[in-house]
């Protein structure tokens, strides 16, 4: 797993040992960051489920001004942080150890970029959806990215965001929500 492109371009990014964190594949990086490349510049980003902070780190390294990543692990925190340091992107970053929908409740910052790559058999995507949109914590026109596996439906429809298709990659689809 490395950074694809940007100011860390090549560098490579720890990954857990284990099975309990599942990193999103470069394939699938890759073709998110083709979809919302001209996005990103001057963004602050959330990585709400962030594992090993790969996606805020591609944002960080593609122009982001900021992300905010949230793990409710130990252990991944300590990771995102060491990656971080990897990419010498500390300064532009916050760490957050604690459950999603906690951070999520007390958030008081707002975000143009919103990254849900949460584990697979949970409902945390679904959940997570529907509070971000409650809270109103994305700007005008900002972006959810939502990953999951194929086979699990999205029936998440939000009032003043608009949904894009499916984007399949192998067993993996991302969709986007647009703020209006």
């Amino acid at each position: 797993m490395r950074v694809i492109t940007g100011k860390a371009r090549g560098v490579q990014l720890k990954t857990p040992d284990g099975l309990k964190t599942r990193p999103t594949t470069d394939r699938v990086k890759e073709a998110l960051f083709s979809i919302i490349q001209f996005d990103v510049p001057n963004t602050r980003v959330l990585d709400l489920f962030g594992g090993t902070g790969q996606l805020g780190i591609e944002a960080l390294s593609r122009g982001a001004k900021s992300a905010v990543f949230v793990d409710a692990d130990d252990k991944a925190c300590n990771l995102i942080r060491e990656n971080l340091r990897r990419c010498k992107m500390e300064a532009d970053s916050q760490v957050v150890r604690g459950d999603y929908l906690d951070f999520l409740s007390r958030c008081n910052q707002k975000f143009n970029i919103i990254f849900l790559d949460p584990p697979y058999a949970e409902v945390f995507l679904e959940n997570a959806l529907k509070k971000i949109t409650e809270i109103d914590i994305l700007e005008s026109g900002g972006i959810i990215v939502a990953e999951r596996p194929v086979g699990k439906a999205l029936l998440c429809e939000f009032s003043g965001y608009s949904r894009s298709k499916d984007y399949k990659y192998g067993k993996t689809l991302l969709t986007l929500y647009r703020k209006d």
